[in-house]
């Protein structure tokens, strides 16, 4: 009798704790493809954010689009089912779209890192430099990267210990997806695909945050208090882009690289797995509120698209490109007819007001948010 009743307790507790584990794949599967489906439609109703560095941010979102679309169901199915129901040729299918996807997300990241040094730290050859075929030449890297570091290897089978096509065999497990890693494989994919980027990222990271300081500092004067809360905006959101990234991806890797390392036959069954490859998934329904929802022209039309109102150009608040499209030649250009237009003809006030506006356009630059126009004026 009691065995009976702990028997029924033991499958209801299981059952609910599927319920609610499915609840949770299923409510990060939405947010994935809403909210990177929101980006692009974003970019589609607004011309001022169809500029060119925002095509990073578009690749960004329509890469996470097809994870949430292709991949993620997959993922959760495999989750919450002890067996593999879709046979070994869409196992393998699914793997590698799996890290092409994850491997094209973490590049692209990487390259709207690049652009965002290079907006700050040259803003006069900015857009001289950034160029639509030096754009397309870094779209087409990342997933030349990424197809050579998934498809490739895996249906060689270069990534397994004996050198045959995984999943596939007498050998193979029924009803499994395994996911076999050598040390090769494992140490050529996490180098490529995410320690190095990872370094870079926060390289480029930390050379904005400190240009935008070491102009703050050289304010003579003129709102300190402003410049000295645009400052902490600017090390706050820049903190969240880069301990995102590696919270969601460092734990996942460092797993993945001791299991390679130990050639694992089947890294699924180890318990950590699953909830580290989850973590890692969850940084693709942040970037859109972590690329997107920071920026302000980004913000204004989410706000329209959730109202279900048609963006109109002409009645939204801010009427310049977004940040990224504004270089320091333009933002120059601005305060010449700024302070002309004023009568400013003192030589000393000219060069502090052209110190303070440096100062807080880089700040800007530094967390994505700024929107300047002819006059200089901030929106």
């Amino acid at each position: 009798m009691l065995k009976g009743i702990f028997q029924i307790y033991f499958s209801t507790a299981i059952m609910l704790s599927k319920v609610m584990l499915g609840f949770i794949l299923t409510l990060l599967i939405l947010m994935t493809v809403g909210g990177n489906v929101l980006v692009c439609l974003a970019v589609c109703a607004s011309r001022r954010l169809r500029c060119l560095t925002n095509c990073f941010i578009v690749s960004l979102a329509v890469t996470d689009l097809l994870l949430g679309l292709l991949v993620l169901p997959f993922s959760a199915l495999l989750q919450l089912n002890d067996e593999w129901p879709l046979g070994a040729v869409f196992c393998n299918f699914y793997i590698s779209m799996d890290v092409m996807l994850c491997t094209a997300s973490i590049l692209t990241l990487l390259a709207i890192s690049v652009d965002r040094y290079l907006a700050v730290t040259m803003p006069l050859r900015y857009t001289s430099l950034v160029l639509p075929w030096r754009v397309a030449v870094a779209m087409v890297s990342v997933w030349t990267v990424s197809l050579a570091v998934s498809f490739l290897p895996i249906q060689m089978g270069w990534n397994t210990v004996n050198g045959t096509v995984q999943n596939h065999g007498p050998w193979a497990s029924e009803g499994k997806c395994r996911f076999e890693l050598n040390r090769p494989y494992v140490l050529t994919d996490s180098l490529l695909t995410f320690y190095l980027p990872l370094v870079t990222m926060c390289w480029t990271y930390l050379k904005i945050l400190r240009i935008a300081r070491a102009q703050a500092k050289r304010i003579i004067s003129a709102r300190p208090t402003s410049v000295a809360l645009r400052e902490h905006k600017a090390t706050v959101t820049l903190a969240g882009v880069i301990g995102a990234f590696v919270v969601c991806w460092l734990p996942y890797f460092i797993l993945f690289t001791v299991l390679g390392l130990k050639e694992h036959p089947d890294p699924s069954t180890v318990p950590e797995y699953s909830i580290v490859l989850w973590l890692g998934y969850a940084n693709s329904a942040l970037n859109p509120i972590l690329y997107g929802a920071l920026n302000r022209d980004f913000r204004s039309a989410y706000t329209h698209l959730l109202r279900c109102r048609c963006p109109k150009y002409s009645g939204w608040r801010s009427q310049q490109p977004s940040p990224f499209a504004t270089s320091g030649k333009a933002g120059s250009v601005g305060e010449s007819s700024r302070i002309w237009r004023a009568g400013l003809t003192d030589q000393n006030v000219m060069l502090q007001e052209m110190n303070s506006r440096t100062a807080t356009t880089s700040i800007q630059f530094a967390n994505g948010t700024a929107t300047t126009d002819v006059s200089g004026d901030e929106r």
